[in-house]
């Protein structure tokens, strides 16, 4: 037989590995004490993870208990899972990239139009990363996606604004010395 301690300790081990919020009926079968005894342990559980120094809380959700972090730590926790984007961007997502930063709002054929080539990957992938997402739709037949770049584009180049993305002439500047610079060796 399980002592006062033994079963919140018990109870607080239940509700650390749930899932789903646990109801006293779940918790009773495991444990075989009775209703009075849980709702004590649950009780305590409370005011314990209630103190200031606890990251964590007990709360009762739709009739049943649940362990889950306090509000005010919402940011540290959305910090924490942000995914880490580890891979750099493959050709194919920066080509398409770039044509959606200069031709938005646009839509997937028109992006295909310019690049000859299926960017239904290449959009998930930007899309994923939160660097372009949908802007509604086009009011043609059909009514096709249209999409634009997102302020995680902006910040992932270091822009303040899309004003300052280079003009299309610039990138047509590049001379033939510059391009024998960049060129490999054929050695």
């Amino acid at each position: 037989m399980l002592d006062q301690s033994e079963i919140k300790a018990a109870i607080e081990a239940l509700l650390f590995m749930a899932t789903e919020p646990l109801q006293i009926k779940e918790i009773k079968k495991v444990l075989t004490v009775d209703r009075a005894e849980i709702k004590e342990s649950l009780e305590k559980i409370k005011l314990e993870y209630a103190q200031q120094d606890k990251g964590i809380e007990l709360v009762k959700i739709n009739r049943g208990y649940q362990l889950q972090t306090k509000a005010e730590y919402s940011s540290i926790i959305k910090d924490f899972h942000q995914p880490e984007v580890t891979k750099t961007l493959s050709q194919a997502a920066l080509e398409t990239l770039a044509i959606v930063a200069y031709k938005q709002p646009v839509t997937r054929a028109e992006v295909e139009d310019i690049r000859g080539v299926n960017v239904e990957k290449a959009l998930k992938t930007l899309q994923k990363r939160g660097l372009i997402a949908e802007q509604g739709r086009k009011d043609v037949i059909g009514k096709p996606i249209i999409y634009g770049t997102t302020n995680q584009f902006l910040e992932y180049l270091g822009l303040e604004s899309l004003d300052d993305l280079p003009e299309p002439k610039e990138f047509a500047k590049l001379n033939n010395e510059e391009l024998e610079e960049i060129k490999p060796d054929a050695n």
